[in-house]
């Protein structure tokens, strides 16, 4: 398995140049998994759902499985708030693992820049993006600048900047936060 996340500013596009990137990278016969950070209460149950009665009644931990899928449904209440290394290792082992969000942890990660969304570039105090798909240039930086639309060049470009998860759960583990 290798990881590589998308960060950027609310607003930046990272969703939506996610569901542009998967069918990209899934037509090269990769096996594409995505590891979201919320920062917000969310819920993948709805009222009425037999899981959303499980959990409305106490229960802390709700699984639901049929022939095409399953999901679990985990109730952190007095926990702190599980950690990007400990939600990779609950991942079933695939090709590549796309992270959104977490733009603070020490993983290796593509900075999704808009500049109309008026916040500063992430990639001149991170040091763990390893390029930028933006709708401007940035002829000054370091590493690679990809158009925003140029749904290939992203996918080769996370291809082959994305690492291997042991070396990410090892900086994440016991490294710095950057």
């Amino acid at each position: 398995m290798r990881v590589i996340g998308l960060a950027g500013w609310s607003g930046a596009g990272k969703t939506t140049l996610l569901r542009r990137l998967i069918p990209a990278l899934t037509a090269r016969s990769l096996r594409v998994a995505t590891l979201k950070h919320a920062h917000h209460a969310f819920d993948v149950d709805q009222p009425g759902k037999d899981s959303h009665a499980h959990r409305a009644a106490g229960a802390s931990e709700v699984i639901v499985s049929s022939a095409r899928r399953w999901v679990q449904i985990h109730e952190v209440g007095e926990e702190p708030e599980a950690t990007l290394a400990a939600l990779l290792r609950r991942l079933t082992p695939c090709d590549l693992v796309l992270v959104e969000g977490f733009k603070r942890e020490a993983h290796p990660k593509l900075e999704v820049f808009r500049a109309a969304n008026g916040r500063p570039p992430l990639h001149p105090e991170d040091p763990r993006i390893v390029a930028v798909a933006s709708d401007v240039p940035f002829p000054q930086a370091a590493l690679p600048v990809l158009p925003l639309d140029d749904v290939e060049a992203i996918a080769a470009a996370v291809r082959s900047r994305a690492e291997p998860l042991a070396a990410v759960l090892e900086r994440l583990e016991h490294g710095a936060t950057q």
